[in-house]
């Protein structure tokens, strides 16, 4: 046997206002539902575009520290040329230094 709900029948319209105001609690409730999940698919969607941006930020990032890599190797590699040329400069200059006549004093002479 099924438990029963004793509901007290102390008059006809106490029993209507009761459950109009069951009625009426249940449609405002059902409304509350309705606009919460509303809202809530509602962020669901900006989550969506968010992770959207984020997912496009990092892989922006990631060129991004490729190129910064790739333009480090480069400077890297045009130190390493200038200097190499600055070094021969600096040798031809002493080899060339080394073929110049040394000044023996300072033996000017002036003719009055």
């Amino acid at each position: 046997m099924a438990p029963s709900i004793a509901i007290p029948a102390a008059s006809a319209e106490p029993g209507r206002s009761s459950e109009e105001a069951l009625r009426r609690r249940n449609e405002e409730l059902e409304r509350e539902l309705k606009k919460s999940l509303e809202r809530e698919e509602k962020v669901k969607e900006e989550l969506m575009r968010v992770w959207g941006r984020l997912r496009v930020a990092e892989e922006a990032e990631e060129r991004l520290c490729c190129q910064l890599g790739e333009l480090e190797a480069e400077a890297v590699e045009q130190v390493r040329e200038y200097r190499a040329e600055i070094l021969k400069l600096v040798e031809q200059l002493h080899y060339a230094q080394k073929l110049l006549p040394q000044p023996q004093g300072s033996s000017f002479s002036t003719n009055d």
